[in-house]
């Protein structure tokens, strides 16, 4: 008889891992505490919007395609994939704006309008970002990290040096650009990492490959259609799939996982997976005699931001606007020092505004507009609706402005979503977006 495996939430990671032991000849059941699966990856229907609750940026379709390729599918299988070009907007003022462009040609010369002879600069750090991204690929993110020994290789050891971890990425961006809009450029894409570029190994420069030559696309539909499809493929291989099934304890006995209490009563299995946040998962569903860490160890952990989002419905189409737009017109230091020195609401906040239905219909009715609009904060504040409104505002204020159009008449549906919502759904320690930052010293083997 095969052997039961429950696996403890329905995001990315727990239908990975369902499909992955299903394929092995395992009996899996996921156990989802919502109503809908996808965990931070969730969707929600209102007023005939639909809207993807978390991942907005669909990067490395490769990482995507091998593992439909794994199960004998493709992506094509499932959703139609569209590069986006330009692949997003920078707004850095009122008359300040850049379109980053798909092609590398085209990007070469858009840095050469903004500092002449960086062209040649980005493509020696993109041959550096492609080796770091190739290797890092192959022989470092599909290592379990339990142990450096897993890293004990004459060809990993090799290859540490040139993967630059213990240079931070901020540093070998600035030593070969000096305009600070290029700057920006290529720092930002390590904020999706829960870290500020200072703190970041210079190592995760492979996330401007995989933004510049990999490109930023986008699955018809909505992010929630990769969801569906790892879903399908779960479901193909005998995978059950049980929502508003909240897990309260994890039954341990000899030191083995037994079972799974539940409201609906226990579920007996030979292994959990807990794929779930895993300050809660380790700290609030094992006894104490069964953690590996403490509070305290908790406490010291860096944890990435948080993220005070709207998701709105507009009843008109919208100018100035690409699918993805990022509101740099405020200092990003500032911002980054605000999330994670001096924790505190920012004082002037950097946003992101999301626009899928410039791209695809579906999202919105006919002549209306999906906004999705995300401010990064730091962990662990204090949350209310008088602040959520006070940023919506300030917010808005700025967009309206630096777009040139009226929006908030035209606004007929509103959500907000912060911290207690994080806390609330997916049990986030802290109301973290993205779980731990991946700082040098909570990189591979060195987190938790």
């Amino acid at each position: 008889m095969a052997r039961h495996i429950a696996i403890i939430g329905s995001g990315f990671s727990g239908l990975s891992a369902a499909c992955h032991l299903a394929k092995a000849g395992y009996e899996v059941t996921i156990l989802e505490k919502n109503a809908t699966i996808g965990g931070r990856a969730r969707q929600f229907q209102a007023e005939g919007y639909t809207f993807d609750m978390g991942p907005s940026w669909y990067w490395m379709p490769d990482v995507f395609e091998a593992f439909y390729n794994d199960f004998g599918h493709t992506t094509s299988d499932f959703y139609e994939l569209v590069r986006l070009d330009p692949s997003y907007r920078i707004v850095f003022g009122q008359e300040d704006v850049m379109d980053v462009p798909a092609g590398l040609d085209a990007l070469y010369e858009l840095f050469e309008r903004y500092e002449p002879g960086s062209s040649h600069a980005l493509k020696d750090f993109l041959a550096e970002a492609r080796y770091k991204y190739e290797v890092g690929m192959r022989e470092f993110v599909h290592k379990p990290s339990l142990s450096v020994m897993e890293f004990a290789d004459r060809r990993i050891l090799a290859s540490v040096f040139r993967m630059q971890m213990f240079s931070s990425l901020s540093k070998q961006v600035r030593r070969r650009f000096r305009d600070p809009r290029l700057v920006q450029l290529l720092e930002f894409p390590v904020l999706f990492l829960g870290a500020t570029p200072w703190k970041t190994p210079a190592m995760y420069s492979l996330m401007n490959y995989a933004d510049m030559a990999l490109g930023t696309w986008y699955p018809m539909g909505g992010m929630h259609r990769i969801v569906e499809a790892m879903a399908a493929i779960a479901t193909e291989l005998g995978v059950t799939i049980r929502t508003g099934v909240e897990v309260r304890q994890i039954a341990v006995h000899q030191g083995r996982a037994i079972a799974v209490r539940t409201d609906d009563g226990p579920i007996e299995a030979d292994v959990v997976v807990g794929a779930a946040d895993y300050h809660h998962v380790e700290q609030e569903l094992l006894a104490p005699e069964w953690r590996q860490y403490d509070a305290r160890y908790w406490e010291n952990r860096t944890m990435a931001p948080s993220s005070l989002l709207f998701y709105l419905g507009v009843e008109r189409r919208l100018d100035n606007l690409r699918h993805h737009t990022l509101f740099f017109d405020r200092s990003l230091d500032q911002h980054a020092r605000e999330i994670y020195e001096t924790p505190r609401w920012p004082s002037e906040p950097l946003f992101y505004a999301c626009t899928p239905s410039i791209t695809d219909p579906s999202v919105a009715p006919q002549g209306c507009e999906n906004l999705f609009l995300l401010v990064p904060l730091a962990p662990g504040l204090e949350d209310s609706d008088a602040l959520r409104e006070n940023y919506y505002d300030r917010i808005m204020n700025r967009l309206e402005r630096l777009t040139g159009q009226s929006i908030r008449p035209h606004v007929v549906y509103k959500r907000s979503y912060a911290m207690n919502d994080f806390v609330h759904d997916y049990h986030a320690f802290k109301g973290n977006a993205y779980g731990l930052a991946n700082t040098l010293r909570q990189t591979a083997f060195l987190k938790p």
